[in-house]
């Protein structure tokens, strides 16, 4: 393989992986819990918290770690996606991902 040959399909990689992370990036997951659902962006961000029931001020330590759960589960479906759509690259670049 000659090296124009070599620089043109890392720079076709690198579009295809800019490609994939841009659409990531605009997609939303919710991660639930049973009282709690937690809406993060592609870039992890959380975009929404959604209270499912009323909460007595007595339950406050129940809701946060409800709110806890949710957001790990959604960051989770994140990194599940980014694997799943940029995983096949990984191997390619040695883990520089």
């Amino acid at each position: 393989m000659n090296m124009q040959s070599i620089m043109a399909q890392a720079q076709k990689m690198q579009r295809e992986i800019t490609s994939k992370k841009e659409a990531i990036n605009k997609m939303l997951f919710v991660g639930e819990s049973e009282l709690v659902n937690v809406t993060v962006n592609g870039k992890k961000e959380v975009t929404k918290v959604e209270i499912k029931n009323e909460i007595d001020a007595s339950d406050k330590e129940m809701l946060e770690d409800m709110i806890l759960l949710a957001t790990n589960k959604a960051i989770s479906l994140v990194d599940k996606e980014v694997e799943k759509q940029l995983g096949q690259y990984s191997s390619a670049l040695n883990g520089l991902m």
